[in-house]
């Protein structure tokens, strides 16, 4: 793993996986969550079919700089797609595929708007436009959410289990052994409450984009879980929607999961098709 000075006093923690020949894949995170969390065997199998794989930690989150609101004042999703442009640039790739999941779809659709020169296609997954009239997140599972983080680790970890139990869909077994190692590698790297508040703050800041989304002409892969109880599936079609020609995919039975097991096998195929398509 690497730094690279990506915005503003901004340094990104980040890993390449596969052939930098490759089309380049830039994966986006969620809340609070870190390239880790971007499972290694998925990763893996993303560059064995023909991706130059770009993980990273968005700011406040894993190894990259914690954004002191003292030192940074309060930053948006416009900050943090500048960031992701930024490690475009230290990387040397013009152009990329930019897949993000939840808050990194929020960031993935904001960098398609302000920096479109850098976007090949654009994955949108379990996510949504900031149109404040959709379906709110069931209430039990955003308490979970917005609920202060343990700092003891052992509750941390418990913690965090009951939360992406909750956020799983019925549709798929929940992987309580993976989740369960992933979630203590994240606390060991990084506990950063802090961090994940300024996230939130972000997110409830976004504007609606549903006008700008209007302009993105690049080819669009929007992925949703009809089961998702935190970003409803009418987020999903609402995104799709607002992107002239997006492609709409809806699994049955998924929630809003970590990118790991389940229907993630599937969302790979789909990757890889939309790339390959994208790239002709």
């Amino acid at each position: 793993m690497a730094k690279a000075l990506a915005n503003k006093d901004v340094f990104i923690e980040y890993e390449t996986i596969g052939d930098p020949a490759a089309r380049p894949l830039v994966l986006i995170g969620g809340l609070s969550t870190q390239l880790i969390q971007w499972d290694d065997d998925l990763c893996g199998d993303l560059a064995r079919r023909g991706h130059y794989v770009i993980r990273f930690d968005n700011r406040d989150a894993g190894l990259s700089t914690k954004c002191d609101r003292a030192l940074f004042g309060s930053y948006t999703l416009d900050h943090m797609a500048g960031d992701v442009a930024g490690l475009l640039d230290a990387l040397g790739v013009d152009q990329a595929h930019i897949c993000g999941t939840s808050m990194g779809g929020m960031i993935a659709q904001t960098l398609a708007i302000r920096h479109p020169s850098r976007v090949r296609s654009l994955i949108s997954i379990y996510s949504t436009t900031g149109n404040k009239d959709l379906p709110p997140p069931k209430p039990d599972v955003i308490t979970l959410l917005l609920a202060p983080a343990p700092s003891e680790r052992e509750t941390y970890i418990e913690h965090m289990i009951t939360l992406f139990k909750a956020m799983a869909g019925r549709g798929f077994a929940f992987d309580e052994a993976w989740t369960r190692m992933i979630t203590a590698r994240a606390f060991d790297r990084s506990f950063s409450p802090e961090g994940t508040a300024r996230h939130v703050n972000a997110v409830m800041k976004q504007p609606d984009r549903r006008d700008a989304l209007r302009s993105v002409t690049v080819p669009t892969l929007v992925i949703h879980g009809t089961d998702d109880p935190v970003i409803p599936f009418e987020a999903g079609k609402d995104t799709a929607e607002a992107i002239p020609g997006a492609e709409l995919i809806l699994i049955e039975g998924m929630g809003h999961d970590l990118p790991h097991g389940g229907a993630w096998p599937r969302i790979v195929e789909l990757i890889e098709g939309h790339t390959v398509k994208a790239s002709r």
